[in-house]
């Protein structure tokens, strides 16, 4: 394929997923799709979801040219068309309806067992200065890391834009280094997957007009699983570089539920625990939010780059970084909740005004659902 036939096609990505979300998001409000704000939520604006919608369709239409070109491998296609389609299709389900955490989990498992058996499970793990043998086990570790993937990814879906930038960025940063690694072919896919959620992010900016729902935060999760595993297995970016990649999400999150479970409290009910969510009740923006977890995944990309790089010292660098960012995320935790308090005991005020109105009405600038 040609490098005009590629840009072309990542300009459709982009403008064809704009367009998408603007549809979804009418057909979300006429069909009373709406995300109404409670005590658990980051919002105080009743918004319409299922905007991920737009760009699930926009990317697996993407990786079929891709197929169809001969530039993207069968297993790795079915993989990504199979499994992601079922846990779009049940996001989009909860997105409408609602369904059970459990129902949702079988779902989960069943994507998840699909797409590790078309990737041929997970053998070994690449640590730089060796290879990890893992055997059978490989492949329920896999099975398991990656429905834990589908449900992170929606955890951290809590605020205007800061889901969709994660994306972008891993999905850019991936790209950018799987080209420098001579795996052009997953690096189309990528940067694909970048420019459709591009175009969903336009509407989801704070103030979002529209969330991406389960049906986009699920799919994203899921997806970079999936290349992060093919990604390992077939020797172009370790496994370990993704894990860098997505450390923001995934250290929030992991420590999030650790927490949540030695504090015996029920896995399946909402929350605003999480590093992020606690910033925005501290008075934070949603804007300001997204734009540090923007500058943390920029380092991270270096990082990701540089251990690259040395990549004798993959593992060691990795694990640096990782431990890192469990410092970083428990000394924020604290002061964050520090400030939370101090903002109680003053009545809730923060230079004036209610935690609500320093939190969300700095973004809500004219954010009707029509």
């Amino acid at each position: 394929m040609s490098n005009i036939g590629i840009l072309i096609l990542f300009i459709f990505s982009f403008v064809s997923s704009y367009f998408l979300t603007f549809l979804v998001r009418n057909y979300s409000l006429k069909h009373q799709i709406i995300d109404i704000p409670n005590s658990r939520s980051s919002h105080i604006v009743p918004t319409p979801r299922g905007g991920g919608l737009a760009f699930v369709g926009v990317f697996l239409v993407g990786i079929s040219l891709l197929f169809g070109l001969g530039i993207l491998e069968l297993r790795v296609f079915l993989a990504l068309l199979g499994g992601g389609g079922l846990i779009a299709g049940v996001g989009w389900l909860d997105d409408r309806r609602g369904l059970t955490a459990l129902v949702r989990l079988c779902f989960h498992f069943l994507a998840a067992i699909w797409a590790v058996s078309w990737l041929g499970g997970v053998p070994s793990l690449s640590l730089g200065f060796t290879e990890l043998d893992l055997s059978w086990w490989g492949s329920v570790v896999a099975v398991v890391g990656l429905v834990w993937m589908i449900n992170l990814y929606n955890f951290m879906d809590g605020i205007d834009g800061i889901a969709g930038t994660e994306a972008m960025c891993v999905a850019l940063g991936a790209g950018v280094l799987l080209f420098w690694g001579g795996s052009t072919g997953l690096a189309w896919v990528c940067l694909i997957l970048a420019m459709a959620v591009g175009g969903f992010l336009v509407w989801n900016w704070s103030p979002a007009k529209i969330f991406m729902g389960d049906v986009g935060s699920g799919f994203l999760g899921f997806t970079f699983a999936v290349l992060a595993l093919w990604s390992e297995n077939a020797g172009a970016v370790p496994f370990i570089i993704w894990l860098l990649l997505l450390g923001v999400f995934i250290i929030d999150a992991t420590i999030t539920l650790i927490k949540r479970m030695s504090k015996g409290e029920k896995l399946y009910e909402a929350h605003r625990s999480h590093v992020y969510q606690l910033a925005v009740q501290a008075g934070y923006s949603h804007k300001q939010v997204t734009f540090t977890v923007l500058l943390m995944n920029i380092v991270l990309g270096l990082i990701a780059a540089m251990a690259l790089y040395y990549y004798n010292y993959l593992g060691l660098i990795a694990l640096a970084a990782l431990i890192m960012l469990i410092i970083a995320h428990l000394i924020m935790g604290r002061v964050l909740n520090t400030r939370i308090s101090q903002v109680s005991s003053s009545g809730g005020k923060i230079l004036g005004k209610s935690v609500e109105e320093a939190a969300a009405v700095i973004d809500v600038v004219d954010h009707t659902t029509e």
